[in-house]
């Protein structure tokens, strides 16, 4: 590991350096650790409410640039570039883990081995970016791939000084987020009922989450969440009065009797249902609309193999690559086998085998599609990977069918969102100057500490709040546990995923990347969550209109970033504490 070279202070407390920057340091590890942590717990807890990920690498630029530079005085940015790129290393596991593994909570199927689940995502990370490493020149050198979230990350990082102004943003949007969840969660008002306080309907549903986290990924998002609220709209403020007006809303009687709300009764009948269908839909055409970037991907791999050498003198060895992939298939088979107790050793092999082979077509197909348009289907990806393997593991009945699935099947998802993750840090790396072989070697440290702690937070929530509640909807593992239930002969309203299915198809055809998911999102989710979310939307629209965009990305990014972080520390120390208190008090 490198010690950079030597620094001193001038006279006029000026750093002269000499000799090389430093870039793969043990500051910039352990910093890229700590806030690879934080930012993977804050990452995790809000994609179970909202149903979607959020980039890390640019919360972990601006931070660094407070520690690297505010706190330790260190000027290097291919320094805090390998601090971002360990730290999104460790973020990579929250979006592979929260998509996938929420579904064998919300199945029932918790008596799983989490310690062997923890070992799937992690060799399946080394998997994901040893596949991926090999296209990184033609990728980004030949085929100048945009990777607009890499271009953004590189723009935070060669704005010297404005980095410790934007950590403070943040920290400050942290403080007084966390400080409104703590009194939400001690006085118990999570909600403000202004509907019923302006005299609106009940099926309006007018009652609002209250979370500065939710308002935040709404002014992150920006434009690309008006299709997500939209979809929360069209429910309750569309459909739900042409109902009434129609008379096919059940009377206050019949709820009464029942024991429902009017919300409660429309999300659960008709709009969760049929969410949920438009996210399988969604996502499968995802897909099928991907094929051009499937073709271009596979291109890029032809290319890449007819180069001399395969990879360079900057990138790392190849022969360790290989060592890297079979050890990873080695290990993945001997978790498919003994997964279950019937898991024999020709069926074990085949799951290990598709697995590893899905790992590489999809990591790659990814790479590209976030490379050219910043949208990546890893939820389809997903879907696809996990029917292939409960097809293959079926037979064995329903739980092992699940459980051994699941558990190759978040090897693959913790690969495909590492594969991603790693390019994007690569174009980073590509346009500061960063030493490809130390990003490298920066992404493989960070891949162990992601599942730990994804797993233990899994766990945590799901005693504290119960995984697929009102709290916790996790949309993503939801759409998939529904999948998997239809694909066993589960008790699932079809028809009404169908439709969705449908519906999230047409959407996702329009040309607009991810429709169908994001409408899906807002028909699945509480309307409380989507009132809030509006928030933050309209926020970033009224920012950008009014200061401009360069303002929004100095001033209301970090504060957005700092809203959610706060409150996911403060919503996962409650959750800590009620875990504890339910143990001690029996």
């Amino acid at each position: 590991m490198q010690t950079g070279g030597d620094a001193v202070a001038s006279a006029d407390n000026k750093v002269i350096r000499r000799g090389p920057y430093p870039e793969l340091s043990v500051p910039a590890v352990l910093v890229g650790y700590v806030l690879g942590a934080l930012i993977a717990l804050s990452i995790g807890y809000a994609s179970l409410i909202l149903g979607f990920s959020i980039e890390g690498s640019e919360l972990a630029a601006i931070l660094g640039f407070g520690i690297l530079r505010g706190v330790m005085r260190r000027n290097s940015i291919v320094e805090n570039n390998i601090n971002q790129t360990i730290a999104s290393g460790v973020n990579g596991a929250s979006a592979g883990m929260m998509f996938s593994v929420p579904a064998l909570f919300i199945l029932g199927y918790t008596d799983f081995n989490p310690y062997l689940l923890v070992l799937a995502c992690i060799a399946g990370g080394f998997l994901g970016i040893a596949f991926i490493i090999p296209l990184r020149k033609q990728m980004i050198d030949y085929n100048r791939l945009a990777y607009p979230g890499g271009i953004a990350v590189a723009a935070i990082l060669k704005s010297p000084g404005a980095g410790v102004k934007k950590a403070m943003l943040l920290i400050g949007g942290a403080v007084l987020s966390g400080v409104v969840h703590f009194i939400s969660n001690y006085t118990g008002v999570g909600n403000l009922p202004l509907g019923d306080w302006l005299g609106m309907p009940e099926y309006m549903n007018g009652v609002w989450y209250i979370s500065l986290l939710t308002v935040g990924v709404g002014f992150l998002a920006g434009k690309g969440g008006v299709y997500f609220i939209i979809g929360g709209y069209v429910c309750y403020w569309v459909l739900s009065p042409l109902l009434s007006v129609q008379g096919m809303l059940p009377d206050a009687a019949t709820l009464s009797a029942a024991g429902e709300s009017m919300p409660v009764y429309l999300r659960e009948m008709l709009f969760k249902p049929v969410g949920i269908g438009m996210l399988i839909g969604g996502a499968l055409a995802g897909i099928i609309l991907a094929f051009p970037l499937i073709v271009s991907a596979i291109k890029s791999m032809q290319s890449a193999s007819k180069m001399k050498g395969g990879l360079s003198a900057d990138e790392l060895p190849i022969k360790l690559l290989y060592v890297g992939i079979i050890g990873a298939f080695v290990v993945l088979f001997i978790i498919a086998r003994v997964s279950t107790e019937h898991m024999g050793w020709i069926r074990g092999g085949i799951m290990a085998l598709l697995g590893t082979i899905w790992i590489w077509m999809a990591g790659v197909i990814l790479a590209e599609c976030i490379g050219r348009t910043n949208w990546s289907p890893l939820s389809g990806m997903t879907l696809i990977g996990i029917t292939i393997l409960i097809f293959i593991a079926s037979g064995m009945g329903d739980r092992e069918t699940v459980i051994a699935s699941m558990m190759v099947g978040a090897a693959m998802c913790v690969a495909m969102a590492q594969a991603t993750d790693m390019m994007m840090d690569l174009k980073t790396g590509y346009l500061v100057g960063a030493t490809p072989k130390m990003q490298q070697i920066g992404q493989y440290l960070g891949i162990w500490l992601g599942p730990i702690l994804i797993m233990g937070l899994i766990f945590v929530l799901h005693r504290a709040y119960g995984m697929g509640s009102e709290r916790l909807p996790a949309p993503q593992g939801q759409a998939l546990a529904s999948m998997i239930s239809g694909i066993l002969g589960g008790d699932v309203p079809v028809q009404k995923y169908v439709a969705g299915a449908g519906l999230g198809a047409i959407l996702s055809a329009s040309g607009i990347g991810g429709l169908g998911i994001l409408v899906g999102l807002g028909f699945y989710l509480p309307f409380n969550i989507v009132l809030t979310y509006t928030i933050g939307t309209v926020l970033r629209l009224v920012v950008d209109w009014k200061k401009g965009h360069k303002y929004s990305h100095d001033v209301g990014i970090p504060v957005a970033a700092g809203l959610i972080v706060g409150e996911a520390l403060v919503g996962v120390g409650f959750a800590l504490y009620y875990v504890i208190t339910g143990a001690v008090g029996g």
